[in-house]
């Protein structure tokens, strides 16, 4: 339900961005495009998140039993990164004695993974920098331009066209933080996630690896 102090919130937000000037526009297309990274990344490693436990929780029942190649074709059908990752290992096994090689196949693997998982996050880090940069430059342009028109103003007004042009200045600058702040916080949420993504994929790793050590020993 709209409350009657929405629509002067609206106008005063729309009359400070008017204000700021020119360089308002660079620092909202920052924030536009922050806010499309951060949504486009939070899906893609919700999603495989998602996907990753699917495939696993199918894996590792198959792994446990010893059939170690409906494993490796169920990882190879799965077309997901976790699914990647343990053929790789499936693979190796099948050739390789020792299990260091079937480990380095494994770590392989996930470094070819890992920069799509970063891919674009670092990007924010970035705007939110550009962001607090372009308001300060827009701030010092502002001042500029307010000094040169008091320097030829009437004395009897410098003071409040300074003040006045002071506060329209510093508007670029308050937007540049308001901008730059909620970058940085999603910035290192992600990369927090990601960090979850890829320790999911190293414990997957450890666990694959102990159970074909288990396996061949009893074979043995």
């Amino acid at each position: 339900m709209a409350t009657a102090n929405e629509p002067g919130l609206i106008m005063t937000s729309i009359e400070f961005f008017q204000v700021g000037g020119f360089w308002m526009y660079p620092i909202l297309l920052t924030l536009i495009a922050g806010v499309f990274i951060g949504f486009e990344r939070y899906f893609f490693l919700a999603g495989l998140a998602n996907r990753n436990g699917k495939i696993w929780s199918e894996l590792y029942p198959i792994m446990t039993k010893g059939n170690f190649k409906q494993a490796l074709e169920t990882a190879k059908n799965s077309n997901s990164f976790m699914g990647n990752i343990i053929a790789a290992g499936l693979t190796r096994a099948a050739n390789a004695r020792r299990t260091e090689d079937i480990e380095l196949a494994m770590e392989e693997a996930l470094m070819e993974v890992l920069p799509r998982i970063e891919k674009r996050t670092h990007y924010l880090s970035t705007l939110a920098n550009v962001a607090v940069l372009l308001g300060l430059l827009g701030t010092i342009i502002g001042l500029i331009h307010a000094f040169t028109a008091v320097a030829s103003a009437d004395p009897s007004e410098k003071a409040n066209m300074l003040s006045a042009a002071v506060g329209e200045a510093m508007n670029c600058t308050a937007f540049g933080l308001v901008t730059a702040i909620p970058l940085l916080v999603v910035f290192s949420f992600l990369q927090s996630k990601a960090g979850e993504t890829v320790a999911s994929f190293e414990a997957a790793s450890v666990k694959c690896l102990n159970v074909i050590r288990q396996i061949s020993s009893r074979t043995e």
